[in-house]
């Protein structure tokens, strides 16, 4: 499924390289007419594609069971919805608005242990909000550190590729949560699954999980540069897990429509 997904996105690349061929008047060069038919594409079965998502429940269990960098790490992906590569590249300097805004700007490259300024997309570039209790937990974990929030014993950046193999399927395997597809990724699904649930203003669903807006009325909209309404719709939509009572002994805000959701609650 994977080789499949690939050659289309390659075909998607070709096709822009050569509708961008203009002549000087600002016309196509190419009035090239593609059909995937003819060209004997695969087609794409999204319904087969596994995209696993993290429960509630799971990744409370993921929060309690870890300490320090992972039980941080694993806050900030489900809170705030980054991609691990944006969130292993956070230092403490990205953090405005009291420790409630995230500036994203930078991250891990996938294969060294290099922080890169360049993000998967334009639309990745952004500031992500946090629940007061969220932006409480993290700084308590940053208070006294410099530099990058999470790396290793030597300062470095950490690969993700293996904190996965060291952290996190280990402990989805012995939850009896791991399945194929089950990635850091998945903290990221959970993350936009509860703020659809949650009703959140779809423009800002769409600025903190770094989606491109696609109609021309999220085209318009500004709403990602009014601060304190991001902020008040941070705090209202919650984060749905349970942080760890030995550094914030309180349940998670739940919206009303979720409170009686048994697996949502604090023990």
């Amino acid at each position: 499924m994977r080789d499949v997904l690939n050659l289309n996105k390659y075909i998607e690349h070709v096709k822009q390289v050569v509708e961008s061929l203009k002549n000087p008047n600002g016309e196509p060069i190419h009035n090239r007419k593609w059909n995937a038919e003819i060209m004997d594409l695969p087609i794409v079965e999204h319904a087969e594609q596994k995209r696993p998502s993290l429960k509630a429940k799971i990744i409370s269990e993921l929060i309690k069971a870890s300490t320090a960098q992972e039980q941080a790490l694993y806050v900030l992906l489900a809170a705030a919805g980054l991609r691990v590569s944006e969130a292993l590249a956070v230092e403490g300097r990205h953090f405005t608005n009291e420790g409630r805004t995230i500036t994203v700007e930078q991250q891990i490259q996938k294969d060294a242990p290099q922080v890169v300024k360049y993000l998967k997309t334009a639309a990745a570039k952004r500031e992500v909000d946090l629940h007061p209790e969220i932006a409480e937990y993290l700084q308590r974990y940053a208070a006294g550190k410099s530099g990058l929030l999470f790396h290793t014993a030597n300062g470095t950046p950490h690969l993700y590729g293996n904190l996965e193999d060291r952290w996190l399927t280990p402990r989805l395997t012995k939850l009896g949560a791991d399945e194929k597809g089950m990635g850091f990724h998945a903290f990221r699904r959970f993350r936009n699954t509860w703020l659809r649930g949650t009703r959140c203003l779809e423009d800002l669903n769409n600025f903190w999980m770094a989606h491109k807006p696609h109609t021309m009325s999220e085209v318009y909209s500004h709403l990602h540069e009014e601060v304190e309404m991001r902020l008040d719709e941070a705090a209202r939509v919650g984060y749905g897990f349970v942080l760890p009572a030995s550094e914030l002994s309180v349940v998670p805000i739940v919206p009303k429509m979720h409170q009686n959701s048994a697996e949502e609650k604090a023990a």
